[in-house]
């Protein structure tokens, strides 16, 4: 407890008494009584041989149950183990080479590191280090090409995360980095650590085509990353129809089906190779296990067919979609717990494209607004 907050009051002995209240308060000031502790106790780390002179090799966790002003910062000291001055510590904590090491010469260093505290008198704390020195690379890494589908409203794309890069090294102790070439940063990033790419807003229809490499520290391997962006059309939301699929999660249909779904729906629906296929979203049905995919057919002369056309079509060469992937329904209108007898059922579509949906897989991602359905009962 820091503090103590006391009201004292003098009464005295008079007819009738009088009093008055007054306020203490009490501060309890810290004594330096509490060592740094590491975490964990003692360490153990590895260095590839002939990384260059200032590599980081670990950074040290110290805490101080004292107040602040007896705690951090700390000082830390090499008291042993670094005779030959191998190695540095700066004042952060970070354990740095000081010389590029060599298997050969020595596999095995062990440290003694003291950290100081900033009390009166200082406490102090020891912690062991174990540094092994190990050979360097000698497998480039590995990564999966990767092609990402982007779906988003007119000029109104608000940005994220659309996929990730999947890399592998076969030395056990290589730490990938990634990288995107710097004219290319204006629109997209990478994450260096784990190979997340960032799109930033506003991009245009089109397709971009991405310098991005990965690192071992000695090998740099070029990805192949393709981005493909479609804008959509207010007058494809008019003309869509919804395909339900069974038992099937976003990212394997996306990683599994999607390729060769589009491909079989493409021969079963269009009536002339320059017609297009657009895929507008697909997005799970809420309490269950079902997958909507959302799409739309554009007419080489501009149109769209509408969905009465395209239902007749499906409905013709469900067998043939069905050798892909199982299809529950296939929807125009979702009327289902409406019971609207002689009525219309009259859908309405509406996109959020503020609320974007990613299914990542290594190969395949795919970016698409989160859509929402409307139905009602009309005269």
């Amino acid at each position: 407890i820091s503090g103590y907050s006391l009201v004292v009051q003098a009464r005295d002995s008079g007819t009738p008494p009088l009093s008055s209240s007054v306020t203490v308060n009490v501060d309890i000031s810290d004594v330096n009584d509490n060592s740094p502790v590491f975490t964990p106790a003692n360490y153990t780390a590895v260095i590839q041989e002939n990384k260059p002179v200032g590599t980081s090799i670990l950074q040290l966790v110290v805490t101080d149950k004292d107040s602040f002003h007896n705690g951090p910062p700390f000082t830390f000291t090499i008291l042993t183990g670094n005779e030959e001055e191998e190695f540095t510590l700066d004042p952060h904590g970070v354990l740095r080479s000081a010389v590029i090491f060599k298997h050969m010469v020595s596999t095995e260093y062990v440290l003694c590191v003291q950290a100081k505290d900033s009390g009166k008198p200082q406490q102090v704390s020891h912690t062991y280090i174990q540094v092994r020195v190990i050979e360097e690379s000698i497998h480039k890494p590995t990564a999966i090409p990767l092609e990402i589908f982007i779906v988003t409203m007119e000029d109104d794309f608000p940005g994220g995360v659309i996929g990730k890069i999947h890399a592998t090294d076969q030395d056990v102790y290589d730490v990938l980095t990634y990288t995107l070439k710097s004219e290319q940063k204006s629109l997209f990033k990478v994450n260096s650590h784990d190979g997340k790419i960032i799109a930033l807003g506003g991009l245009d229809n089109g397709k971009y085509v991405l310098n991005v490499s990965v690192s071992d520290g000695r090998f740099q391997v070029p990805i192949d990353v393709v981005v493909h962006v479609e804008q959509l059309l207010q007058e494809m939301l008019q003309n869509t129809v919804t395909i339900r699929f069974e038992n099937v999660s976003p990212e394997d249909f996306v990683g599994l089906h999607m390729h060769g779904f589009r491909r079989t729906l493409r021969n079963a629906v269009l009536s002339q190779k320059q017609d297009s296929l657009h895929i507008i979203s697909i997005q799970p049905v809420a309490g269950s296990g079902q997958l909507d995919m959302l799409f739309a057919v554009q007419m080489h002369s501009g149109g769209f067919y509408k969905p009465a056309y395209l239902i007749q079509k499906l409905t013709n060469a469900r067998r043939h979609l069905e050798n892909v992937i199982r299809i529950s329904a296939i929807l125009e209108k979702n009327c289902s717990g409406l019971d609207c007898q002689e009525q219309h059922c009259e859908q309405s579509l509406s996109i959020d494209s503020h609320s974007l949906m990613t299914y990542s897989t290594a190969r395949i991602s795919f970016v698409c607004p989160r859509f929402y359905r409307n139905v009602r009962c009309m005269c």
